[in-house]
């Protein structure tokens, strides 16, 4: 007896597993122990049960389980969250899910072979995921009852298009290939593999009277699991205009998403297949946390991303951006070779991305702080969000520059359209920690104060946010809350003064200098 589900076929008496693609190798246990869980998916079987037909009732433990259950799903293409084939049935056992069809003839077999010759035939010729995220953008349902309406729908699909397709480490389904499923009911999964794509994005207008709302919802085109979901709603005062905010609102929410998606996917690849992507994406989810043990991961896996990729310009600004976060935070052993060495790899960020809004962005940044060039540096976030004007993380740290620039209330714009754009950003802390500076050299100490206080319940380690929480509740007459904060800034950095304050931030104004260090002194900095 055979067993064929999906595109496998599973062969008891030669041993054989075969996919669409071949032979697929599994151990004799494993092997073993889907022959069960297929001849009993009729019920539950449990744990007690898998141990005296796998292992003939020896003692073994809960680990060996599970990572042989494990194995027997990856062989057959299923994982643990999406349980397609094996279903864990919660404190009961396991159960195979999947259709079977059992075949005992050799024309039986023969049929189960053209079967999979098919399916082969079809992945042949199905694109092949490109090793950066694909992502289509389907067409919006119009939900106006209006048939007038579509264009409308179908402009802010393009806009979104045009957008993403602003992302260099992003690979864009062109709308002419999207289009061909507009009025179509479509399985996103199907989707995926039409057009080569591990991300789909669809959604609806729906217009009344003066105002309109939109959806939108962001699939895994691989499991047809929904990511992210959002609604906007907005007045028609100028539909053009209307169509860009939304366009720009969208792609804010849905790059975290899709970045952090990636990420995820990244940490389940064995450590040994990693390439420089994976590498950079391990890099940058460390980078989010903020702490010094993440940091210093963080420089290491950038570093491995660029000895596989030497031309990897992001993979260079973020590394250069790893030693901006080690001088900002008091981190550096030896200031003068990191910086030196940080300055470095900003210039080659910037000479190998010219066109890479990421790496300008986060070199710009670094140079601005390790070269004090603060012209410079926004020249090139200027640049980057030229390139691609919905990068949040252009728009704040670009905030930031214009802080140490003396420029508090351009720099609240930035940080305000940042935080619009992606309120759900891993770095909100950074955002809010930008507002905190803005409004502290404007002179709003309590707003100041509340913004800090917000950043350092993300991330208490963050040493600039210590800073502006003692000052700015010493210079509104706070002390006591002063005081407490200087104390917990001496002991993240015990050798901070007054005397070494220009040497640890850029600030360009007298008057912004003068206000943190009057700030700081009150606090109890010495001198």
């Amino acid at each position: 007896m055979h067993f064929a589900f999906e595109d496998y076929l599973l062969d008891p008496v030669r041993r054989e597993l075969t996919g669409a693609t071949g032979g697929i190798i599994v151990g004799p246990q494993v092997f073993d122990l889907l022959i069960y869980l297929v001849e009993n998916r009729e019920r539950v079987v449990s744990k007690d049960d898998m141990l005296d037909a796998v292992w003939c009732g020896r003692i073994v433990s809960e680990s060996t389980l599970t990572s042989h259950i494990n194995a027997a799903r990856k062989a057959i293409g299923d994982n643990g969250r999406d349980q397609r084939l094996i279903r864990t049935v919660a404190r009961k056992g396991f159960r195979f899910v999947g259709e079977v069809k059992e075949t005992a003839s050799a024309a039986d077999m023969s049929s189960v072979k053209v079967d999979l010759t098919k399916s082969t035939e079809s992945l042949l010729s199905a694109p092949v995921l490109p090793e950066k995220p694909a992502i289509a953008v389907l067409p919006f349902l119009n939900l106006s009852g209006d048939f007038a309406q579509a264009y409308f729908a179908d402009g802010v699909v393009e806009d979104i298009i045009t957008a993403l397709s602003r992302m260099r480490w992003l690979y864009v389904i062109a709308r002419n290939s999207s289009f061909t499923y507009k009025g179509l009911a479509v399985d996103m999964r199907q989707v995926g593999r039409e057009l080569g794509v591990r991300y789909v994005l669809e959604g609806s207008v729906r217009k009344s009277a003066n105002r309109v709302r939109i959806t939108g919802k962001l699939i895994d085109a691989a499991t047809g699991r929904n990511l992210w979901a959002e609604r906007f709603e907005s007045t028609l005062d100028d539909i053009f205009d209307l169509q860009d905010q939304v366009a720009a609102s969208v792609v804010g929410a849905i790059v975290p998403q899709v970045e952090h998606a990636e990420i995820e996917r990244a940490k389940r690849k064995p450590t040994e297949n990693l390439d420089a992507y994976d590498y950079y994406l391990r890099g940058v989810a460390n980078v989010h946390k903020g702490s010094k043990n993440a940091i210093d991961e963080a420089l290491l896996l950038f570093s491995k991303a660029i000895e596989l990729d030497p031309n990897y310009a992001s993979a260079y600004a973020m590394a250069a951006w790893c030693h901006f976060w080690h001088k900002i935070n008091g981190w550096m052993k030896d200031p003068v070779r990191e910086i030196a060495e940080g300055t470095r790899l900003a210039h080659q960020a910037v000479e190998l991305g010219k066109n890479d809004a990421v790496a300008l962005t986060r070199s710009g940044h670094a140079l601005g702080h390790l070269s004090g060039d603060l012209d410079a540096g926004i020249a090139l976030l200027d640049r980057a969000l030229v390139l691609n004007p919905n990068l949040a993380a252009a728009w704040f740290l670009g905030g930031f520059l214009r802080v140490w620039h003396g420029e508090p209330d351009s720099a609240i714009e930035h940080f305000e359209h940042a935080m619009r754009l992606s309120p759900l950003d891993p770095e909100i802390y950074r955002m809010q920690a930008g507002l905190a500076a803005a409004h502290l050299f404007a002179g709003r100490f309590n707003i100041a104060s509340s913004w800090a206080e917000k950043a350092f319940t993300d991330l208490p380690t963050f040493l600039m946010v210590v800073a502006i929480i003692a000052a700015s509740h010493a210079l509104a007459g706070r002390m006591d809350e002063a005081r407490r904060a200087m104390r917990h800034l001496r002991r993240l950095d015990a050798s901070l003064r007054i005397a070494n304050l220009k040497d640890w931030l850029p600030i360009h104004r007298p008057q912004d200098f003068a206000t943190l260090a009057d700030g700081l002194r009150r606090a109890g900095l010495p001198e």
